[in-house]
């Protein structure tokens, strides 16, 4: 079973191209200041078979460039991960962008059946001390990783600020429900968006914050 929090077509702001997005559900790593607190939880009820849920994302395959695993903490549950995979690269020329916030070298060591599936690797805990200037990285300190020749030849080297863009980017994401957003905003940025909202009378759910406090 595969603990999915949410997943959307088309994100452009986590990769290359036009990507799907899943964020897994669960997460033991809690980065302090992390963006996306809703994830964390495990909950019974956010599991899906791997086969059905590869089944349930068919029709985007073909539209799709890639696509950006985050969470929670997609490495907290390996063996799901790892057959989603799998069965994905049997299916999906696309590139695999994977997060986890656990440090390189553990990767590396205790998941490297699972990276063999995977083009990019971004590692390392969030840490909301160390800046946020990089390209695709919550935090400076984190880390990418190009793995295969598709990610090398999409991604530019180093993907330092000249070569990818200082410039951050949200995507807005509609659901039958619900608007949220997607991407990586700095801190404080989603904060600043809610209080905004409210000034206007309408009231925004923020992950960083989940329940934020109701004012007088």
């Amino acid at each position: 079973m595969l603990h999915v929090n949410k997943i959307h077509f088309p994100i452009t702001s986590l990769g290359y191209g036009r990507r799907i997005g899943l964020w897994t559900q669960g997460c033991s790593i809690r980065c302090q200041d992390c963006l996306n607190q809703d994830t964390w939880q495990p909950t019974s009820t956010s599991g899906i078979e791997v086969r059905k849920f590869l089944k349930s994302i068919d029709g985007w395959l073909q539209f799709a460039d890639g696509i950006t695993i985050s969470g929670g903490e997609p490495f907290d549950q390996p063996e799901a991960l790892t057959e989603f995979l799998k069965l994905l690269r049997k299916v999906f020329p696309g590139d695999v962008l994977t997060y986890s916030g656990y440090p390189q070298q553990q990767l590396f060591t205790d998941h490297a059946e699972t990276l063999k599936f995977v083009d990019v690797l971004i590692s390392e805990p969030f840490d909301s001390t160390a800046g946020q200037t990089l390209a695709l990285r919550g935090s400076d300190n984190q880390r990418i990783f190009l793995l295969t020749d598709l990610a090398r030849a999409r991604y530019p080297s180093g993907l330092d600020r000249q070569a990818w863009g200082s410039e951050r980017r949200l995507d807005l994401a509609v659901t039958e429900n619900e608007v949220w957003l997607a991407g990586i905003p700095r801190l404080g940025d989603m904060a600043r968006f809610r209080d905004q909202l409210a000034e206007r009378g309408f009231y925004a759910h923020t992950s960083e914050q989940p329940e934020p406090p109701i004012r007088a």
